[in-house]
């Protein structure tokens, strides 16, 4: 647990690093440390999911020939080359009982528990979830997507790594390309990680711009 001290320390530290972070618009190909990746890999593994079920999975797209292809999938944007490392976060295509049998007897297992402990759980869960239309357990599979996400970027920036949220791609071709259908799976968004290209990027230096908190937040 942290100390009072620490805590402060470490919340000074998110904020500025969340300022030094922006959408780096190129970056220099520069490989970004394995150790470094694994750490915001499984920052984002800890990301909250609603129901702990994270129904998504992430792609790390480390092969130059493979981003090449993927470059024109997502207009040639300089990012998906200059990248180190390429984040895809894909949803599941669908939800199933067996997924959600799947996930609730590992929290037992995981737990110590018998399978019974966790049978109401699985109850709620396959209640809220399964009685949605798939197009609907697909919009919320993205949601949480997206939550993982966030997290992602925070983590990047906490080691002061680059990185871009980007939509500006074609989820089917990149489908096509990474075999994503026969693995049930859909893209919904990506996150190039590298380092920014300081000479180059016409953004690098310039303010970050966001609403002034008082805009942006109301007490009620």
């Amino acid at each position: 647990m942290f100390k009072h001290q620490n805590l402060k320390t470490y919340k000074m530290s998110l904020l500025e690093n969340l300022k030094w972070r922006y959408a780096t618009k190129k970056m220099t190909g520069a490989p970004v440390e394995e150790e470094k990746v694994q750490q915001i890999l499984e920052a984002t593994r800890y990301s909250a999911s609603s129901f702990g079920l994270q129904p998504y999975h992430i792609l790390v797209v480390k092969n130059k020939e493979l981003k090449e292809k993927l470059s024109p999938a997502s207009y040639n944007q300089p990012q998906i080359i200059g990248c180190s490392h390429l984040l895809v976060f894909c949803i599941w295509d669908g939800i199933t009982q067996e997924k959600i049998d799947a996930f609730t007897n590992d929290i037992a297992k995981k737990r110590n528990q018998p399978a019974e402990a966790v049978s109401e759980f699985n109850k709620m869960i396959s209640g809220a979830v399964l009685s949605r239309t798939k197009e609907d357990q697909n919009i919320w599979s993205a949601k949480q997507a997206y939550i993982a996400l966030g997290t992602a970027l925070a983590a990047a920036a906490e080691l002061r790594i680059d990185s871009t949220p980007m939509e500006g791609f074609d989820s089917a071709q990149f489908d096509e390309i990474l075999g994503l259908k026969e693995k049930g799976l859909k893209s919904v968004v990506i996150l190039p990680l590298g380092h920014r290209d300081s000479e180059s990027d016409y953004l690098v230096n310039l303010p970050k711009v966001r609403r002034d908190l008082t805009e942006l937040v109301e007490e009620i």
